[in-house]
């Protein structure tokens, strides 16, 4: 993958003159959340497969520097240009890691036009798959386990990217299937899908819809009982499985109204009939307070399709994310501006059990009893590791399994989350004051 104008304007403007300047020494930015939407207690790192596989292929393409010209660029400039791949060095913390506001998800080293011309697309990708993994996650608290969640949103993701990776996220964090096939082929998830109300209304009668889709479909049989009459809908649907003797894989999709009492009259309908094993699979305008909602209540609900409100994280759609120059030629650097202060350095996340977190500078060693969750995903513009989408998937999601089991309460909380601090090391106080006093 190319995409080298994937990138905003600015960022060609810095590097022409960087390059024009022979400025080629090593530059350091740190990509961060400066502070967290006010319900979230956390984050859930994301993003950085797709960042490596744009870095590994970075180049301009002839047609790239064609409008480049066109735009004012000279010809050393496209020059420079043509030339240029990206050749530094990336620590990330891994996928699926629970992080914190202040905390780089991600380091660039590299001359410093290449790691300025990455800004913008690192940003997008980290940023954009963060907050809907973060999202997701939410809806896995909120469901305690208790219920199946699958992920539908593709239809209202802005975007089929996002559909795909809104899909892959979400199995990240334990969702156990996705409507969006193509994302199922891709990370070889389970694929789930029911049926449409059009369905039922292009049949004379809701139950020949119901006996057609059973015929053609036994395997994956889910009858949509609320186009009409929903417990009306439930009979019709117990008497389809009872003509055509149908006892696995078979379902009933609640999309409207009180989906607590409706599942609980279903579940009723279902037993007094002698179906106990049909599933009762609810969806419709649902997110992690909805299905809390459900969970509270003692729904009988097997499984839950999270769709719009997940698909473009509806409550909070953006984080405040940011790619800062924190070291240029062995010089670190710091931003002081009210509100968007930066500590100078390459840092490194050291954490001891509970997720408790430290912010230190990358040549620390690491405190007794911690961990550190920078680690090195790309040198000299060369992954660490091979690419293995499906791999990467299943490792991501044993790390978010562990992080959300040691994540302190005040964080899990749905309503009026408190997030953890990030502590600074000695060493990162230190070298901030003295960047500070350089600098006055």
């Amino acid at each position: 993958m190319a995409g080298a104008l994937l990138t905003d304007l600015y960022e060609l403007n810095m590097a022409a003159s960087y390059l024009r300047r022979e400025m080629t020494a090593p530059a350091t930015f740190s990509l961060f959340v400066r502070r967290l939407p006010s319900e979230r207690g956390f984050l859930v790192a994301a993003g950085m497969e797709d960042c490596l596989e744009i870095l590994a292929g970075y180049s301009f393409e002839e047609s790239d520097l064609v409008y480049l010209a066109t735009l004012g660029f000279d010809d050393a400039a496209l020059e420079a240009f043509a030339g240029l791949r990206f050749s530094g060095d990336v620590r990330a913390v891994a996928e699926g890691r629970i992080v914190f506001a202040d905390e780089p998800l991600l380091e660039v080293t590299a001359p410093i036009a290449e790691a300025q011309l990455v800004e913008t697309i690192l940003l997008n990708q980290i940023t954009f798959q963060t907050t809907l993994a973060s999202k997701a996650a939410r809806c896995r608290l909120a469901g305690r386990d208790q219920v199946e969640l699958v992920e539908f949103g593709f239809r209202r993701t802005q975007g089929f990217e996002a559909g795909l990776a809104a899909a892959r996220v979400s199995a990240m964090v334990g969702f156990s299937a996705t409507s969006n096939v193509e994302a199922a082929r891709r990370y070889r998830l389970a694929p789930a899908g029911t049926m449409a109300h059009s369905y039922i209304e292009a049949f004379v009668t809701e139950i020949a819809a119901f006996r057609a889709f059973a015929e053609d479909l036994p395997g994956r049989t889910t009858f949509l009982v609320d186009t009409y009459d929903t417990l009306e809908g439930v009979d019709h649907a117990i008497e389809v499985i009872e003509e055509l003797g149908l006892h696995e894989s078979v379902g009933v999709r609640l999309d409207s109204g009180d989906l607590a009492a409706l599942a609980r009259a279903t579940r009723r309908v279902l037993d007094d009939a002698g179906h106990p094993e049909v599933r009762i699979f609810v969806s419709g305008g649902l997110d992690e307070h909805s299905i809390a909602a459900l969970v509270e209540q003692g729904a009988p609900v097997d499984a839950v399709g999270v769709g719009t409100r997940l698909g473009v994280s509806a409550d909070a759609p953006f984080l405040d994310s940011a790619y800062k120059l924190v070291s240029y030629d062995g010089r670190p650097v710091a931003k002081f501006s009210e509100g968007k202060a930066t500590y100078p350095g390459a840092k490194q996340i050291f954490r001891a059990h509970g997720l408790v977190d430290q912010l230190g500078l990358a040549e620390e060693s690491a405190p007794e009893g911690t961990e550190s969750l920078l680690e090195v995903v790309m040198a000299k513009g060369q992954r660490v590791r091979p690419s293995d989408p499906v791999l990467s998937l299943a490792t991501a999601r044993t790390r978010f399994e562990a992080d959300l089991g040691a994540l302190p309460e005040p964080a899990r909380r749905l309503r009026d989350p408190t997030a953890p601090k990030p502590a600074i090391t000695a060493a990162v106080a230190r070298l901030t004051e003295e960047v500070r006093q350089r600098e006055r």
